[in-house]
């Protein structure tokens, strides 16, 4: 009698747990992977500085005086911080607001659209980027009075 050949299983994928710290630096992100990164940052950045906002619109908002002194805030300061690092939060968060809409928008139309391939992920990722750092410049530029 002969004996029947039983066909090789293939060899089964093999997994490990990854280290944050050593395994996640040596990767190459792509820029739709950083876009999207950048993405759940502004999100905790704004959740974060939520307080902060508050204050700022109900300061601007309650009265006159109230006013006067949210403008003399960005001027001269708060306390014992200084007006150019509130200014600074602030930009952070014009930023963070901008960024995460723009991004918010490319997720959208990427699951609208079905257009999940690395080219127009990549293409998303460049227009996401320009138009959120573009608007954060322009709108730095007049909180910090250079128009």
């Amino acid at each position: 009698m002969t004996e029947l050949a039983t066909p090789a299983r293939p060899k089964r994928p093999e997994f490990r747990n990854i280290n944050a710290f050593k395994d996640l630096p040596s990767y190459r992100w792509p820029l739709a992977a950083i876009v999207s990164g950048m993405h759940r940052i502004s999100g905790l950045f704004m959740f974060l500085l939520l307080p902060f906002i508050i204050w700022l619109f109900d300061t601007s908002v309650s009265s006159e005086y109230s006013y006067a002194r949210f403008s003399a805030a960005f001027g001269v300061g708060l306390g014992w911080l200084p007006g150019w690092f509130i200014k600074l939060v602030a930009l952070g968060l014009i930023w963070a607001y901008l960024h995460h809409i723009i991004a918010g928008l490319r997720h959208l139309w990427m699951d609208v659209a079905h257009a999940v391939s690395k080219e127009s992920g990549r293409r998303s990722a460049v227009v996401t980027l320009v138009l959120s750092l573009g608007l954060t410049a322009v709108l730095g530029a007049k909180l910090f009075g250079l128009y």
